[in-house]
């Protein structure tokens, strides 16, 4: 094989993404194998001794944990309405009409009780369990998650 085009070969193997090249021409074969690069361990730092001050500092990092007991514990008791998508939640089918529901409705399984809008598509969500609305979770025009709470239904 050329050395011109052994050379080529070899710097198309270092350009691209691939690893390994074999080519045959003839009765002669080349292989030509990228290695990975080496990944230099790096080196522990000496640990510094902790200083008298730190436990002053973890009543204030159970402070997060406490508060986000409330903020399950709000949350009542009832089969709840969780969001299937990320998106942008909203309770009427547009800005000037009435809502879907509101607190105290009653509600048939399958019943359309919002729209989330994700990717510029407007997906109604329908209620899984007839009941009665006992709270609405989320504000209108809110960004809300996966499996975020929507609706409490009792």
């Amino acid at each position: 094989m050329d050395l011109r085009k052994l050379k080529t070969l070899i710097d198309l193997v270092a350009e691209s993404g691939i690893s390994e090249l074999e080519v045959t021409e003839g009765d002669g074969k080349v292989r030509i194998v990228k290695q990975p690069p080496q990944v230099i361990a790096p080196m522990a730092m000496p640990q510094m001794q902790a200083l008298p001050a730190m436990p002053v500092a973890s009543p204030v990092a159970s402070a997060p944990a406490a508060a986000a007991e409330p903020a399950a514990a709000q949350v009542p008791a009832g089969h709840v309405v969780t969001s299937p998508m990320v998106g942008t939640f909203y309770r009427a089918p547009s800005p000037g009409a009435a809502p879907f529901v509101n607190v105290g409705d009653a509600v048939k399984e399958g019943q359309t009780v919002c729209i989330i809008e994700a990717m510029k598509l407007l997906n109604e969500i329908e209620c899984d369990k007839a009941g009665i609305i006992k709270e609405i979770l989320v504000e209108n025009g809110q960004a809300v998650e996966y499996g975020q709470p929507l609706f409490v239904i009792g």
